[in-house]
């Protein structure tokens, strides 16, 4: 089973991409589910879930949180009650991670070794404690930003997850998470995530996807995109910031 476990709309207030277009990307591509985690808020995604029910895909929900450290995603809280600091931005990053987790959820580093300012995690990523995962394959990373997060959470012992961190239709599936076993709530999300049970990829039906076209029946060229990380390049691609499509 594989579900895209990084996604934004136009509830995230940073771009303009439409749930439905959104939700009939992710079909066409032939993935079974997506996530939505808008920046800041649980509660904005709402309105995604019915829209899913109406196209016949599942719709889970969770939240991109913007730490000290950098973007943690957080599955499994239920609604904005989780945000106990007043505020949107450089949370406390390890008093977020033991919050969502006494709540009942779970976390994982998004993009972790994509290098924004000052709030970024990078190698000290090995030292944090209280994830379930790590975001191994972000769909707007570099490859070799891609890579050292596999490889950390090789080192970490921590199961991966793939997610395209899409803003706009193109971007809908790059990377995504495979299940091995079925996903109907996010509560089975979070065990087969707990147990294991899945691994992030760069999503094989993105690269035989056909050109995008929104409800608006605009055609979007498809974008290119490498099939893998190129171990070879990696470490000298290692700080470098993702530059592909959001």
């Amino acid at each position: 089973m594989w579900i895209d476990t990084h996604c934004h709309t136009k509830y995230s207030y940073d771009n303009w991409l439409e749930p439905v277009d959104l939700i009939r990307r992710a079909k066409a591509l032939g993935i079974d589910a997506v996530c939505i985690t808008e920046h800041y808020s649980y509660e904005a995604s709402e309105p995604v879930e019915q829209v899913g029910r109406d196209e016949g895909l599942l719709v889970l929900r969770g939240v991109e949180i913007a730490t000290d450290r950098g973007h943690l995603l957080a599955y499994g809280v239920e609604d904005d009650g989780w945000n106990i600091w007043g505020r949107d931005n450089y949370l406390p990053l390890h008093e977020v991670i033991a919050h969502i987790n006494t709540l009942g959820g779970i976390c994982v580093p998004a993009h972790p070794f994509r290098e924004v300012g000052l709030a970024c995690l990078l190698e000290d990523l090995l030292d944090i404690e209280g994830l379930a995962g790590v975001e191994s394959h972000n769909g707007n990373n570099s490859d070799g930003d891609n890579e050292l997060a596999l490889r950390a959470a090789e080192m970490m012992d921590l199961p991966t997850l793939g997610g395209s961190d899409c803003h706009k239709t193109a971007a809908v599936g790059r990377c995504a998470t495979r299940f091995t076993r079925p996903v109907t709530c996010m509560a089975d999300f979070i065990a087969a995530v707990r147990a294991r049970e899945c691994s992030g990829f760069y999503f094989p039906g993105y690269l035989q996807a056909q050109p995008v076209q929104t409800s608006l029946a605009k055609p979007i060229p498809a974008p290119t995109c490498h099939a893998g990380p190129d171990p070879a390049s990696s470490a000298a691609r290692a700080m470098n910031c993702g530059s592909g499509p959001q």
